[in-house]
C-alpha cells in the first residue's frame, strides 16, 4: 500500500494514477463508470503502489466532451454520482494513503453553464464580457484566423449578441475572459470549493491557454522546421500550420497563476499539474510556469506522448528539460486519456507488446521527476480498434477516418475476462465497447502471474520507492555512441547507474572509467549478465547497478 508524504512537496517524485471516471466501473449498471466504482476499486490502486490519482471530470456536464465542458464547477454530474459519493470516496483514498487530484477545467466551460447562458444574453449583462467576445470584420467574417483545434474556424456567431466569441475546442466550449479580475475571482473560488473538502491538489488542463492577445492579432503560419509553437495536433488538423503566438501562451498568465499559487498555499500539502500543449515552446512555458516557487508545482508537455521509443529521443527530451527548467519540476507520463496507449504506439509487433510495457514503466520509474500512469497501461492494454458507429469521442468523428479519435484509449477498464465487459458493467452495453483483446489482458488474469505486466508494475514501483535516488536525486547522462539510454541517479551517498538497451538487437555496454567496481542491482524483470566490466545487453533489455 502506499502511504502519501506529509510533508508539503510529497509530490515531488510521485506516482500519480489516471483514473478516467467514465471507464473505470460501473456500480449501477447504466454502462457508465461512477464515483462509487472508483471507491470499490480504491484497494487494487493503492496494490500499485501509488501516491496519488489524478481525476478526469466528474463536474456536471452536458458531456459534449466527455466532462471537459463544465457547467457547474461545485457539483457531481448525476451520471458520476453525487457529492457524498465524492467524498466517501476521497474519504477512503486518503485512508488507504493515497492523495486526490482533480481535473480542473477552466479555459472554458458549456455552452450551458449560467456564466455564458448570462453572458450572451446582451451586450450590457453583469457577466457580457466574461467570455471572449468580438464584433465581426465589416465582412461579416470572424475577428480573425484563429482555429479551433476540433476543427474549423476558433469563433461562433452568436445572433443575439450579433458578435462572435472564441472557443478553442467545440463550439459548445466557449472561452472564458481571463483578462476580466472578475472572472479569475469566480475561478478561484470554484477552486477554494475543492480545497475546503480536502482534495489535495489540481490538474489544470490546457493551462497555457487561459488568455488570449487583448488586440486579437492573427497567428502568423507557422514555418517549417521554425521553433515556433506549431505542431500542436496531428497533422491531419490544419490547427497545426499556426504559429499560436496569440491565441494561447499569453504572459498575463504568469500573474493568475501566481494568484492560484497563492490560493493553494493557504492550506497545507496541496500540490498543481500543468498541462502544456504548446508545440516546440513547450519546455520553455514549462520553465515559466515553474520556475520561482510562486506558480505550478509541476507541469507535463506531449514531448514523451508521441510514436518514438528511442533513446535519443528520450535523452533529447530530458535533457532539454533539464537545461531549459533549472529550478522547476516535470512530471513524465507515456500514455493518458488524449493520445494512442502507448504500447501500441512503441511495439512494433502484438508479440512485442509485454516485454516493451515493461521496459517503458522501467524507464519511466527512473526519469527524474513525478510520473503519470494512465489506468489501463499497468495491464499492457492497446490501443482499441473501433467501428466509426462506436465512437463517441467529437475529435475522432470531425477528422474521420484520418484521425480516429481518443477513445481507442478511453474503453473500459478489463476487471474479469469470464465476464461481460470484462467485469467493467452489468449493463447490455457499455459506453464504449471491451475487445476481446483488451479483455485477455484483464486484472484477474494477470493478478496470479508474477511474470505479468500488472506485477512488473508493481514490483518496478517498489523498486522506485526504495531508492531515494529515483525520488529527487540528481540525473547525468553516460555518452554512448550507440542507441542506448545509459545514466546516474544520485541522492545523498547512493548512486545508481541505470542502461537501457530501447533497440531491437543485442548490444553491449562498457562499463566507464569509474564504475568498474559498481555491483548490479537486480532490476525487477530483467537479467542482463557482465563479463569483465561489459554489461551484455538483449534486445529490449535493462541493468542497473550501485556505484
Amino acid at each position: 500500500m502506499a502511504v502519501a508524504g506529509k510533508t508539503a512537496d510529497w509530490w515531488r517524485g510521485a506516482v500519480i494514477y489516471q483514473v478516467y471516471p467514465r471507464s473505470f466501473q460501473d456500480t449501477n449498471g447504466d454502462g457508465l463508470g461512477d464515483l462509487k466504482g472508483i471507491t470499490r476499486r480504491l484497494p487494487y490502486i493503492a496494490s500499485l503502489g501509488v501516491d496519488a490519482i489524478w481525476l478526469s471530470p466528474f463536474f456536471k456536464s452536458p458531456m459534449a466532451d466527455m466532462g471537459y465542458d463544465v457547467s457547474d464547477y461545485c457539483d457531481v454530474d448525476p451520471i458520476f454520482g453525487t457529492l457524498d459519493d465524492f467524498d466517501e470516496m476521497m474519504a477512503t483514498a486518503h485512508g488507504l494513503g493515497i492523495r486526490i487530484v482533480i481535473d480542473q477545467v477552466i479555459s472554458h466551460t458549456a455552452d450551458v453553464h449560467p456564466w455564458f447562458v448570462e453572458s450572451r444574453s446582451s451586450r450590457t449583462n453583469p457577466k457580457a464580457d466574461w467570455y471572449v467576445w468580438a464584433d465581426p470584420k465589416p465582412d461579416g467574417t470572424a475577428p480573425n484566423n484563429w482555429l479551433s483545434i476540433f476543427g474549423g474556424p476558433g469563433w461562433e456567431w452568436d445572433g443575439v449578441r450579433r458578435q462572435y466569441y472564441q472557443h478553442n475546442f467545440l463550439t459548445s466550449q466557449p472561452d472564458l475572459n481571463f483578462h476580466s479580475l472578475e472572472v479569475q475571482d469566480a475561478l478561484l473560488s470554484t477552486v477554494k470549493f475543492w480545497l475546503d473538502r480536502g482534495v489535495d491538489g489540481f490538474r489544470l488542463d490546457t493551462v497555457n491557454y487561459y488568455f488570449c492577445d487583448k488586440l486579437l492579432r492573427d497567428n502568423p503560419p507557422h514555418a517549417p522546421d521554425a521553433s515556433d509553437g506549431g505542431l500542436d495536433a496531428p497533422d491531419t488538423n490544419p490547427y497545426g500550420m499556426q504559429n499560436h503566438l496569440y491565441d494561447k501562451t499569453q504572459p498575463e498568465n504568469i500573474a493568475f497563476l501566481q494568484r492560484f499559487r497563492a490560493l493553494l498555499d493557504r492550506y497545507e500539502a496541496r500540490a498543481t499539474v500543468g498541462e502544456v500543449g504548446d508545440g516546440a515552446r513547450s519546455l520553455k512555458t514549462v520553465a515559466a510556469y515553474t520556475a520561482g516557487g510562486d506558480k505550478l508545482n509541476m507541469c507535463y508537455t506531449f514531448d514523451l506522448l508521441g510514436p518514438e521509443f528511442t533513446a535519443t529521443h528520450i535523452r533529447s527530451c530530458v535533457d532539454a528539460f533539464q537545461k531549459s527548467v533549472a529550478d522547476g519540476w516535470v512530471c513524465w507520463a507515456f500514455s493518458n486519456h488524449d493520445v494512442n496507449r502507448h504500447v501500441s504506439r512503441f511495439a512494433k509487433t502484438p508479440e512485442e507488446r509485454p516485454i516493451v510495457a515493461k521496459l517503458a514503466m522501467s524507464v519511466l520509474a527512473a526519469l527524474r521527476g513525478s510520473i503519470c500512469l494512465y489506468q489501463g497501461e499497468e495491464l499492457g492494454l492497446p490501443e482499441a480498434e473501433l467501428a466509426f458507429e462506436d465512437l463517441r469521442d467529437p475529435y475522432g468523428i470531425r477528422f474521420w477516418p484520418a484521425f480516429k479519435g481518443r477513445d481507442g484509449c478511453r474503453t473500459p477498464m478489463p476487471w474479469e475476462a469470464a465476464k461481460a465487459h470484462a467485469g467493467f458493467t452489468t449493463a447490455e452495453k457499455s459506453w464504449l465497447p471491451v475487445p476481446y483483446e483488451q479483455a485477455a489482458l484483464s486484472v484477474d488474469t494477470q493478478e496470479s502471474d508474477q511474470h505479468s505486466v500488472l506485477n512488473h508494475y508493481r514490483q518496478t514501483l517498489e523498486f522506485r520507492r526504495n531508492h531515494p535516488a529515483l525520488l529527487d536525486g540528481t540525473m547525468e547522462f553516460i555518452a554512448t555512441n550507440q542507441d542506448l539510454l545509459a545514466f546516474t541517479r544520485t541522492s545523498g551517498s547512493e548512486t545508481l547507474l541505470f542502461v537501457f538497451s530501447l533497440a531491437r538487437g543485442a548490444q553491449d555496454f562498457t562499463l566507464p572509467d569509474g564504475f568498474a567496481n559498481a555491483r548490479p542491482v537486480e532490476l525487477p524483470g530483467f537479467t542482463p549478465s557482465v563479463e569483465k566490466g561489459v554489461v551484455k545487453l538483449k534486445a529490449l533489455d535493462a541493468f542497473c547497478a550501485r556505484v
